[in-house]
C-alpha cells in the first residue's frame, strides 16, 4: 500500500476519497484472516473506534458528516489473532428514524427534517448521535458526544445499555465532552490514574465544568468556572495541576437556527481580527485562580499534548489559520482541498508568572488527529505521532500517511498510504514491558479507495517509515471516522460467557 509519487502528481482521487463517506448500514462480526504480515504475538487487548456509520437516512443524505449516527468498532487482539465486530449505537432517535425510514431530527450541523421551514422552526432538539469517541473506563464502554450524556454499551458485543449518568454524576440533558483524557498518576490521588472530562454550556457567559473520574467511575472532583463570552471548545489538555482550554475566537447567532433555516453549528462564524483566548484552570478544586492569556487568531480543534516546566505551560495544538463557516447550501463531499487552509501542529507556552505568550510552528505539513505514548498525557514527552498528508506542499489535503515527530532530535518519519489509502487517527500501543516511549506499536484505521474496503494497519512505532507489521483487510469499509481508544483487555463473546 505504500507508494512513491513525483512532485507534479496529486497523491489522491478526489473521487474515490468521497467514497470514503459512503454510508455503511451492514453490522459485521468475523475473524480477520486476510492479512498481509503477521500479527505480533504480544499485541493483546481490544481498539475501539468510534465515528458516523450512516451518512443518509433512508436514501436521504445526511448535510454533514458530523450528523451522522455513531457506529462503534472493535478489533479484538489476542494470540496472534484478530476479530473484529462492529454495531451501531441503539440511541432513541437512531432507532426511530430507522423504524419510520425518514429524517426526523435536525441536525447541529444542517441536516433539516423534510417539509421546509414550517417543520423546522423552534424544532431545537437535539439528536444525541453518540459518535464521535468512545472509550472503557470505570467497567463501561462509553460512547460520547459532547453535546449530551454518553451511551454505555456492553465492550464483548457492543450491544447497547441505553443513556448512562455515570451514576449520578450527571443529570437529564447535561453534557459529558467526547474528549476526556486519562491521567496517568494524579498526584491528588496518591498515584492512582484518573479519567478528565469536561462539560460546557456556552452562551453570553459559558460555564466550563471540570469532572475527574477514579478507575470505578466513582467522582473524586466536580467544580465549574465562568468564564466570559460564547464558547466553541471541541478538545482541551490537562497537566497533573491545570486544565487548558482554547477560547476559539467565534461569535454565535442563533436566530437561523430557531426559525429553522440552519442548524446551531453552522451559526457559528470564526472571528479572524480577534485573539483566542487561553483558560488555565487549576485541577485542584479548592484553588480558583484561573488565568487567562491571548494567542493570535487561531482556530484550534485538537491538542497533543501538554506539560509543566519552569513555571511555563507548554501545549501542542493542531492549529487552523481560518475556519470557514458551515455553509447550508454547500456538499462537504465536492470540497476543493486546495482553498482551505490546513491544520498544522504548533507549540505554545504560557508563563504562569510573568504572563508572557510564545508559538512556534513544529509541523507545516497539513495534519490532525494527534497521539502520544499513554503514560506521557500531561508530561514532558519525547514522541508524538499524528495523521498528516502525502507530502509537505504547504496545501491542505486528505491525510494520507502517519507522521512521527522527535520532539528531541527534531526528525520526523512518515508512512504514506497513498495514492488510494486515506489514514484515521493514529493510537499507540506500548508493547509489554517497553522500556522506551517508542517501543510499541501504532494502530490506524485506513480506507482505500479503489476496493472501497478498509484495513487496519499495525506500523511498528520505532519504525514508521518501514514496511507495516501487520495490514488487516477487512470485507467492507468503514466510513472515515473520528475518535477511539484502546484497552489492554481483551474484549469477546467467549471471554463474556
Amino acid at each position: 500500500m505504500t507508494q512513491t509519487f513525483s512532485p507534479e502528481l496529486e497523491s489522491y482521487s478526489l473521487s474515490e476519497w468521497k467514497q470514503g463517506y459512503d454510508s455503511q448500514p451492514h453490522e459485521d462480526d468475523y475473524e480477520i484472516t486476510e492479512i498481509e504480515g503477521q500479527i505480533p504475538a504480544d499485541l493483546s487487548g481490544t481498539l475501539f473506534r468510534n465515528g458516523p456509520g450512516l451518512l443518509d437516512i433512508a436514501g436521504t443524505p445526511i448535510h454533514h458528516p458530523f450528523d451522522g449516527d455513531g457506529m462503534i468498532s472493535a478489533f479484538t487482539f489476542q494470540n496472534g489473532k484478530v476479530h473484529f465486530r462492529n454495531r451501531f449505537v441503539q440511541t432513541e432517535a437512531y432507532q426511530q428514524e430507522q423504524a419510520q425510514q425518514k429524517i426526523l431530527y435536525r441536525g447541529v450541523f444542517g441536516t433539516q427534517k423534510p417539509g421546509g421551514l414550517l417543520n423546522n422552526i423552534f424544532d431545537v432538539r437535539l439528536k444525541n448521535i453518540a459518535n464521535t469517541n468512545v472509550i472503557h473506563w470505570g467497567d463501561k464502554l462509553l460512547a460520547l458526544w459532547e453535546a449530551a450524556e454518553p451511551h454505555s454499551l456492553n465492550p464483548n458485543t457492543l450491544e447497547t445499555n441505553g443513556i448512562d449518568y455515570l451514576g449520578d454524576i450527571l443529570k437529564p440533558g447535561d453534557s459529558f465532552s467526547a474528549h476526556p483524557w486519562i491521567d496517568p498518576s494524579c498526584e491528588m490521588d496518591g498515584g492512582d490514574p484518573c479519567l478528565v472530562n469536561f462539560a460546557i454550556s456556552p452562551g453570553i457567559s459559558s460555564k466550563i465544568t471540570i469532572f475527574e473520574l477514579a478507575p470505578d467511575g466513582k467522582l473524586l472532583r466536580r467544580h465549574s468556572h465562568s468564564i466570559p463570552g460564547f464558547s466553541f471548545i471541541h478538545d482541551f489538555a490537562i497537566t497533573p495541576n491545570y486544565c487548558i482550554f482554547f477560547q476559539n475566537a467565534v461569535s454565535f447567532n442563533p436566530l437561523p437556527f430557531l426559525f429553522g433555516m440552519s442548524g446551531a453549528g453552522e451559526c457559528v462564524e470564526f472571528q479572524p481580527t480577534k485573539p483566542t483566548r487561553v483558560v488555565v484552570i487549576p485541577r485542584d478544586p479548592n484553588n480558583r485562580n484561573v488565568k487567562t492569556f491571548e494567542v493570535s487568531s487561531g482556530f484550534v480543534f485538537h491538542h497533543a499534548n501538554a506539560f509543566e516546566k519552569d513555571e511555563k505551560i507548554y501545549i501542542d495544538s493542531i492549529a487552523y489559520a481560518s475556519l470557514p463557516q458551515v455553509q447550508p447550501n454547500t456538499n462537504y463531499k465536492e470540497v476543493d482541498f486546495n482553498s482551505l487552509d490546513p491544520g498544522q501542529l504548533w507549540r505554545f507556552n504560557f508563563n504562569l508568572a510573568t504572563g508572557e505568550v510564545n508559538k512556534k510552528l513544529v509541523e507545516p505539513r497539513c495534519c490532525e488527529f494527534p497521539t502520544i505514548h499513554p503514560e506521557k498525557v500531561g508530561r514532558d514527552y519525547r514522541y508524538l505521532y499524528i495523521g498528516a498528508g502525502h507530502k509537505d506542499t504547504g496545501r491542505n489535503a486528505p491525510l494520507q500517511a502517519i507522521l512521527k515527530l522527535d520532539w528531541q532530535t527534531g526528525e520526523t518519519q512518515t508512512h504514506s498510504f497513498a495514492h488510494h489509502g486515506y489514514v484515521s487517527e493514529p493510537i499507540f500501543v506500548p508493547k509489554p514491558g517497553s522500556a522506551q516511549e517508542d517501543e510499541g506499536w501504532v494502530l490506524t484505521l485506513v480506507y482505500n479507495g479503489q476496493n472501497h474496503r478498509s484495513t487496519l494497519a499495525v506500523l511498528d512505532a520505532q519504525n514508521i517509515e518501514g514496511e507495516a507489521v501487520a495490514l488487516l483487510h477487512l470485507k467492507r469499509h468503514i466510513p472515515y471516522g473520528l475518535h477511539g481508544s484502546w484497552s489492554d483487555k481483551v474484549f469477546s463473546k467467549t471471554s463474556a460467557s
